[in-house]
């Protein structure tokens, strides 16, 4: 099963990518847009196409009281979109904290703030599709 790892933000979306297994997501790309979500289409369009995407995953940013906000509401709305343009699967993933991990990990790996600025989007959405394959092949194995 291939996916795509995606974290929505108010002006860019970082965008991952599992291996054809579904065990490992890796780090592809962040797209810029400047106001509607419509503008990612084009690009996401072409990633779903060239690699055969199945399930689209998506971070569903929660408060940390597990409340959904504004954020949460706007990603959900983009959910609804991608579902409507795609005709596929798209799975919420709690993201809390997936950009503190990605953050983290740059900071120990001694990447610069310039770098890191560069890259963090990408990084988050890599954490976000990773936490969801752990589960998935986690309950797969149990037969679940």
């Amino acid at each position: 099963m291939k996916c795509i790892g995606l974290d929505l933000g108010t002006k860019t979306l970082g965008v991952s990518i599992s291996d054809s297994n579904g065990i490992i997501a890796l780090p592809l790309t962040t797209i810029r847009y400047q106001e509607k979500h419509e503008e990612l289409i084009p690009e996401l369009s072409k990633i779903i196409e060239e690699n055969k995407i199945e399930k689209i995953i998506l971070g569903l940013p929660k408060n940390m009281n597990n409340t959904i906000g504004e954020r949460a509401q706007i990603t959900l709305e983009f959910k609804s979109m991608l579902e409507n343009k795609f005709g596929l699967e798209v799975i919420m993933q709690d993201e809390r904290l997936s950009t503190v991990s990605a953050e983290s990990f740059l900071i120990k790996n001694d990447i610069s703030r310039k770098k890191r600025k560069q890259v963090i989007d990408k990084m988050a959405s890599q954490v976000i599709l990773q936490s969801f394959l752990d589960i998935y092949n986690s309950k797969k194995e149990r037969g679940e």
